[in-house]
């Protein structure tokens, strides 16, 4: 399981993708889960990691979903209309 950290704001986000795009080929199995718990002060950048972790999962054949999602950062993908695409666990 992949896990955010509690702050991931446009400032973050390419580090935070840069580690866990790199823990993502540790993850064992054919289904990818990533814990939004602890995530307490963000912007849109965490939807943009989301999506990105997303498309590598779909890319090696894996299914992705999200556990705990903030009820804001829930809000905020239905706003922009992908809120399908980050299913919740």
């Amino acid at each position: 399981m992949l896990v955010l950290p509690e702050t991931l704001t446009q400032s973050q986000a390419t580090g935070c993708l840069q580690a866990l795009s790199g823990e993502l080929a540790g993850v064992a199995g054919t289904a990818v889960v990533v814990d939004a718990s602890a995530l307490r002060e963000f912007d849109s950048a965490a939807l943009a990691v989301l999506l990105q972790l997303r498309r590598e999962c779909l890319a090696s054949s894996r299914s992705f979903a999200v556990r705990s999602m903030p009820s804001h950062l829930a809000d905020l993908a239905a706003l922009y209309g992908i809120g399908d695409l980050l299913a919740q666990a």
